[in-house]
């Protein structure tokens, strides 16, 4: 099919009706192959402009999930898919996707906050697993994953997800989001579900967006600026261009230090962020029946996050940090960051025979450093005072490149089509760690993070090779069958080999059921096999090993084996009563060998350990508790079973010549359990009742989003409320003098972040055809997370507890909006 007539190319995001979260069905369906070029031209014509809002919108055409030549509608899929527009994007007022996501689907949420580089890079879950079990496409294809991985406590820890951040929004025709196990289909990653991140391809027009926002503390200004257009390429291709510019300011959510009582510690708090991104899709027809594809994206980003105060008093003995910081000092941990991908690729039609060849190659690199930070061992042997340091630089590539083959059979004796679908892939991953500079490893390291000494740096890599095989049918007019198989092979922990059935019985044309049970995996990442840090507060430290390390080998560590899933799913899809489209689907995740954190070693073990591999310990360690210095590593700790409901519902109320409202409700509960905990070489368990914690309670119990849009001439007003669930934490205990010694190992509080709710508002008015207008508010309440018990609080700051996936900290956001189409 040629470029210029697909649905895709002639499809602004700006003319996507109006819907509320999760609802699949309301993007308009695909153009017809059969457009002639005129027709072509004047449906483009007819859609460049934002149009009324439909009465009832066609079903949208997904690509995600099936592999069906054309693609399949929403609400026929086999598994339940979401599709959010990139109008439902920009109706939210975030000026990020992961955060425009959260506000539109149940089943993802994001962390509350985050600690140290962890908080740089943004991360999404789904169905309350790691970010690890969610795979992330652009335009059908596999995304490379973020070089910094989070290293902090918590549920996402060990996570190196795809930033999705890093995409342009203003690039995003619309997302379709499969919420069912997918590794037979895709690979490893897609044990919750898929995120494919559809691009647009109009090869005309041009939008522009601007959104400001502050929060409802007056701090953490937002700024994004969103651009994009197309231009066609000859008579036979296109190009699309589009580009983002977005900064926010700090957020101070910190409670008064305990060891002044002043707000002088900022470590609880959003960190500032400026990233500037573009990207470039193009597709050019050679002949009518063989294509020319290929994509583009770079984004750079500026982070910084505070760390934990140091005390003037620290600098007692240190004449020249304490004339620099009279009054004691905060590091900043930054990142510098450069991302891009590059996708090419050829497709086409030959003996009835529709293929695919592409390769994609993706690099993310990360340079972590300290500002505003010391090495006190260095003024003592030397009288030198730096205050910047270079402390890590990661880098993760991936080269990806397949051939896909599809085609419909029509067999004698058989009355329906058979769709078989099949190919081939080879996928080469390398992660690289590269050592701090010299005076950030000198004595103890510089202070908040010590540099990346020369034995925990390397080069790591992997070959991966796979192969699958896709059939689908009907059994009978009604009944439709999926079947998919896929094997693959990695050079550092085996084959895997995964299999789908997927069916779905449509009863009437307003009533249908549909069930999946499948495998699926996740490889340990290269960074999970090999990652290593030492993060030091002013009284504790904390170390995270490579699994393969002398210091974890020591302690009876054990080789990463992939995570394996089994999946089971059944739901329904009815239309009880005209325009009222509902879907409920339950399912259950049964995954073992789950890859996090383990073996917790403490006190003198943990200094045996870290001195094992290099590093260098501060040298007040020995007047510290034996909880406030630990070190572990990632193992396969246990096996979980989550189970859970997503229920989606949308009805239209027609208004007469007043206009219409939109009304939608969209629910996930969500429940894990531990039904294994594994053991070391030594048969300790490798996880505490805080690690349980995190695989268990961190996610919230349910996520409801409800609420309707009002349309009316130029105006548009929506609201939306959102219940996040409770989540449950196991809180270490402090004592001490200003809460600077951890007393926690074995006991800790059960801590119950109660359920909250927020509110957002838009009303957008249409200044003109092209020009719109939106003055709203997230969390217009400015609700905020449950406060943890003073006990509980390190140096008495973080007044909110991070480590989980709720509501998040920064309280009420308030925002102006303004679009403009050309």
């Amino acid at each position: 099919m040629p470029h210029k007539t697909t649905g895709q190319a002639v499809r602004p995001a700006a003319v996507h009706p109006v819907s509320g979260p999760a609802i699949s069905g309301t993007a308009p369906t695909a153009a017809p192959a059969t457009l002639t070029p005129q027709q072509v031209r004047t449906l483009r014509g007819s859609v460049a402009a934002p149009g009324p809002v439909a009465a009832e919108g066609e079903e949208s055409v997904i690509v995600t999930g099936t592999r069906e030549t054309g693609g399949r509608k929403a609400r026929e899929s086999l598994s339940p898919i979401d599709v959010v527009s990139a109008k439902q994007l920009n109706q939210t007022g975030q000026p990020n996707l992961r955060e425009a996501l959260a506000q539109l689907l149940p089943s993802l949420t994001m962390p509350t906050g985050g600690f140290d580089s962890g908080a740089l890079t943004d991360s999404i879950s789904l169905r309350g697993l790691n970010p690890n079990e969610t795979l992330v496409l652009v335009d059908g294809k596999r995304r490379h994953t973020t070089a910094n991985i989070y290293a902090d406590p918590g549920p996402q820890q060990g996570s190196t997800a795809v930033d999705i951040d890093m995409i342009p929004m203003a690039a995003i025709d619309h997302v379709e989001v499969l919420r069912d196990g997918a590794s037979a289909q895709y690979g490893s990653d897609a044990v919750a579900g898929v995120v494919n991140i559809i691009l647009k391809k109009q090869d005309h027009g041009f939008h522009a967006e601007s959104i400001s926002g502050i929060t409802a503390a007056k701090d953490g200004f937002q700024q994004g600026v969103y651009l994009d257009g197309g231009a066609q390429l000859g008579s036979r291709g296109f190009v699309h261009v589009s580009g983002d510019f977005y900064h926010t300011d700090h957020t101070f959510r910190s409670a008064p230090d305990a060891r002044t009582g002043q707000k002088n510690n900022y470590v609880l708090g959003q960190p500032e962020q400026t990233r500037e991104s573009v990207a470039i899709k193009a597709g050019y027809d050679l002949t009518d029946s063989i294509q020319l594809y290929g994509t583009g994206t770079y984004a750079h980003r500026h982070a910084e996050s505070y760390q934990n105060y140091r005390l003037a008093s620290s600098l007692a003995s240190y004449p020249g940090y304490a004339a620099i910081y009279p009054n004691g000092y905060s590091p900043l941990e930054t990142i510098e960051e450069n991302d891009f991908e590059l996708t090419a690729g050829v497709k086409g039609k030959l003996a009835g025979w529709n293929w695919d060849l592409s390769t994609v190659y993706g690099r993310d690199f990360d340079n972590i450093g300290l500002t505003n930070s010391a090495n006190l061992a260095i003024e003592k042997d030397t009288g030198r005072t730096p205050t910047n340091f270079d402390v890590q630089g990661f880098n993760n590539s991936q080269w990806s490149n397949n051939f896909d083959l599809s085609r419909k059979f029509k067999f004698s004796g058989w009355p329906h089509e058979i769709n078989v679908a099949g190919g081939a892939s080879y996928r080469y991953e390398s992660y690289s760690i590269g050592t701090g500079d010299a005076d950030s490893l000198y004595g103890s390291g510089s202070d908040a993070m010590a540099g990346t000494n020369p034995g925990n740096a390397g080069n790591f890599s992997r070959d991966v090779v796979a192969g699958y095989i896709d059939v689908s049918t009907h059994l009978t007019r009604h009944w439709q069958l999926d079947l998919a198989g896929r094997y693959e092979h990695y050079t550092d922990v085996g084959d895997t080999e995964t299999g789908k059935v997927s069916t779905r019985y449509e009863v009437s044309p307003r009533l249908a059921f549909r069930a999946t049970i499948s495998n699926g995996f996740h490889a340990p990442t290269l960074a999970q096999e090999h990652y290593s840090a030492l993060a030091i507060s002013p009284t504790a430290a904390r170390g995270l090993i490579a699994v393969n390390s002398p210091g974890a080998l020591a302690n009876g560590s054990s080789p990463l084996k992939p995570e394996r899933s089994t999946n089971v799913s059944g739901g329904i899809v009815m239309e009880p009563f005209r325009k009222l489209h509902v879907t409920v689907d339950v399912y259950q995740i049964n995954l073992r060998d789950q890859i996090m954190p383990g073996g917790q070693v403490y006190g003198a073990q943990a200094a045996s350990a870290l001195t094992m591999n290099g590093f260098s310990l501060p040298s007040d360690v020995n007047t510290w508790s034996a909880s406030s210095l630990s070190t572990h590593w990632f193992a396969n700790v246990a096996s979980t079973r989550t189970q859970g409901l997503d229920l989606t519902a949308t009805y239209p109320t027609q208004l007469g010549n007043v206009g219409r409202i939109d009304w939608d409700v969209a629910i996930n509960l969500n429940r894990t359990r531990l039904s294994h905990q594994g053991t070391d070489a030594q048969g300790n368990p490798l996880m505490n009742a805080q690690s349980i914690a995190y695989l268990t309670t961190a996610y919230p119990r349910s996520k409801m989003i409800f609420g309707g849009r009002f349309t009316s001439g130029k105006w548009t007003v929506g609201v939306h409320e959102i219940r996040y669930g409770q989540t449950t934490s196991q809180l270490t205990y402090y004592g001490g003098a200003g809460n600077t010694s951890s007393l926690s190992s074995t006991n800790f509080l059960q801590f119950h972040n109660t359920p909250k709710f927020i509110t957002n508002l838009e009303v957008t008015y249409r200044v003109h055809p092209r020009l719109a207008l939106t003055l709203g508010g997230n969390n217009l309440f400015d609700a905020r997370p449950s406060r943890v018990p003073d006990n509980n609080r390190y140096l008495g700051a973080p007044q909110y507890y991070m480590s989980t996936s709720q509501l998040g900290m920064n309280g009420g956001f308030y925002y102006l909006r303004g679009d403009i189409n050309f």
